[in-house]
């Protein structure tokens, strides 16, 4: 599926039949295209701050809203933690994305629970590609009288999980996908 495909699929789904908004939409879409970014999935939804609906593009880097020709917002899917999904009487499906940056919401969301799992599925994937791997495991530490009862391997401390979200974050922010500022104010909701 390319670009054109998956964006004209959204805009049927929205009941969106203008030529011009799609082709607005492609042209939009295909000139902020990272290197390696492809297209995943789309469905159609409306941000709490518009009217009318718009289109929701999942690639393998971001997640995007488009809507009548304006400039694509985007969330990097590395910084994204959740992906919810909650039915209201007036708003219809509603999904919510959490992510380093805050939290995006989308309402009358067509499909909300399958985008909502492809949504964590790629951004799954984006962290496990963005994550540095070692050259070769460290030989394990042998255990001394004086360190502390061993965790098992689901069970990390405090200060163990801090410093994987605070790496995560630095390697987010290496990457291009946080900028100096979002790398800031998701370092101080960490730290706190």
């Amino acid at each position: 599926m390319d670009w054109t495909d998956l964006i004209d699929t959204a805009f049927k789904v929205a009941g969106n039949s203008s030529q011009t908004n799609r082709a607005e939409a492609v042209r939009s879409v295909e000139a902020a295209v990272i290197d390696g970014e492809l297209p995943v999935a789309s469905t159609a939804g409306r941000h709490p701050d518009h009217f009318r609906r718009g289109v929701l593009v999942l690639t393998t880097h971001r997640l995007l809203f488009l809507k009548d020709g304006k400039p694509p917002v985007p969330v990097p899917l590395p910084a994204v933690t959740d992906a919810t999904v909650n039915r209201t009487k007036f708003n219809g499906e509603v999904l919510t994305v959490v992510a380093l940056t805050g939290a995006h919401r989308f309402e009358d969301v067509i499909k909300a629970e399958v985008f909502a799992e492809q949504v964590r599925e790629a951004a799954r994937n984006a962290r496990a590609a963005s994550t540095p791997r070692p050259a070769a495991a460290p030989a394990a530490a042998a255990p001394t009288d004086a360190a502390p009862a061993e965790l098992s391997t689901g069970e990390l401390s405090a200060g163990d999980q801090l410093l994987g979200q605070l790496e995560r974050l630095a390697a987010l922010h290496t990457s291009g996908a946080l900028t100096d500022e979002e790398f800031s104010r998701a370092k101080q909701r960490l730290i706190g």
